[in-house]
């Protein structure tokens, strides 16, 4: 199977994800064997959790199903380029390929804002961008600009304020 099969599957996830007002980013990740061993899309609004991107949540699961937090081999494919959160699970993963569809000039970390393979870390990833990118990014469009203007009632005024 090639890397634009997994990734429409990462494009379904992510229609799920639009589907359920999050941002639309679905995450999937191959054994070494080539079986999908976890598929997720974003939950940071519905669980409420700012790590519940989908790479995060595929992470754990793929973990659960490998029975080690070492998923040595893997292939992660996502469909937006992931931030440095992500980034860091994955090198912690020690994930050894990922896919991924659009660039994200505003957080991506392997190449767009910063490129963690060019840190001195003790794990490289073997890394494709680009890959069904235009439909990753026309759904991505379509979401934020959906959203546009109402970003004062999304965050308020008050948004960075602590409560007590």
């Amino acid at each position: 199977m090639t890397d634009e099969h997994f990734m429409t599957m990462c494009l379904k996830e992510a229609h799920v994800a639009f589907d359920s007002e999050e941002v639309p980013v679905g995450a999937v990740i191959i054994s070494p064997e080539r079986r999908v061993i976890a598929r997720a899309h974003n939950l940071t609004q519905r669980i409420n959790r700012p790590t519940a991107h989908a790479e995060m949540l595929a992470i754990d699961m793929a973990a659960d199903t490998m029975g080690n937090f070492r998923l040595l081999d893997c292939t992660l494919y996502v469909s937006m380029e992931p931030c440095i959160m992500c980034a860091g699970a994955i090198i912690e993963a020690r994930i050894k390929r990922l896919v991924f569809g659009c660039y994200d000039s505003k957080s991506g970390a392997f190449g767009s804002v910063i490129d963690v393979n060019s840190l001195p870390l003790n794990h490289r990833v073997e890394v494709k961008g680009g890959v069904l990118a235009e439909k990753s990014e026309a759904l991505l469009k379509k979401f934020f600009q959906a959203r546009r203007g109402t970003e004062v009632a999304i965050t308020g005024p008050t948004r960075n304020r602590l409560y007590v």
